[in-house]
């Protein structure tokens, strides 16, 4: 589903990626595990067709992210670990006009918008305005709106940085519930965050990717269980 082939990303004469490739099957749930800086975002923005790489390619669904980027696109559901947000608008309000923006036919919007709040447990706040939401709940307002319109493909970016523990739980059992439903490549720092959500552990070190684990033999070989 996801083919990333010789990514290389100079920033001057930095390298945020080194020569990166690796894929991702259908229905799979891989983590990118790695520090700040690593390269977990800018890939992230490259696979999205928001930063182009100086080298190398990826393709989503075979679609190719240089020759074909709209319908890479439409086939993506990104959650940035900054959503930008529209703060003057009711959560409800706001996730129609994304489901527009996605082409969900309109007899379909409200049924669908519906849905995606139930999933991401927006009920209590979807008349009040975005920009009175605490942290948590913008950031499942982020993720809402990178479920609208049902894509295959979801890219989240530190899906659960910043929020309680309660809300780690939740948000991570929604993302675990898409195993083998969706492909999903997801970022974090947190070693047991990926143990415990994904099937396979991508860990990237200056650009470069310097390891490929499934989570039962990383947590074994750093004496943890997932």
């Amino acid at each position: 589903m996801i083919e990333v082939k010789g990514l290389t990303r100079r920033y001057g004469g930095n390298k945020a990626l080194d020569d990166l490739s690796f894929g991702v099957a259908e229905g799979e749930v891989v983590g990118f595990l790695g520090p700040n800086g690593a390269g977990k975002s800018t890939t992230m923005k490259i696979l999205t067709c928001s930063l182009a790489p100086t080298s190398g390619t990826a393709s989503v669904g075979g679609c190719d992210i240089l020759d074909d980027p709209v319908a890479v696109r439409r086939q993506i559901g990104f959650m940035p670990e900054h959503v930008a947000l529209y703060n003057d608008m009711p959560v409800g309000s706001y996730l129609r006009f994304v489901a527009d923006l996605k082409g969900v036919p309109r007899d379909r919007v409200a049924a669908h918008v519906a849905e995606i709040i139930g999933m991401t447990d927006l009920g209590e706040v979807r008349g009040r305005m975005v920009g009175n939401l605490s942290h948590g709940f913008r950031k499942r307002v982020g993720l809402a709106q990178a479920l609208v319109s049902d894509p295959p493909v979801l890219i989240l970016d530190e899906p659960t940085s910043g929020l309680d523990p309660h809300q780690i739980v939740e948000i991570r059992e929604l993302i675990e519930s898409f195993r083998g439903h969706k492909t999903v490549l997801l970022s974090s720092h947190i070693l047991d965050e990926v143990a415990r959500l994904c099937e396979r552990v991508l860990i990237l070190h200056h650009g470069r990717l310097i390891a490929e684990e499934r989570p039962e033999r990383l947590a074994d070989r750093l004496e943890l269980k997932p």
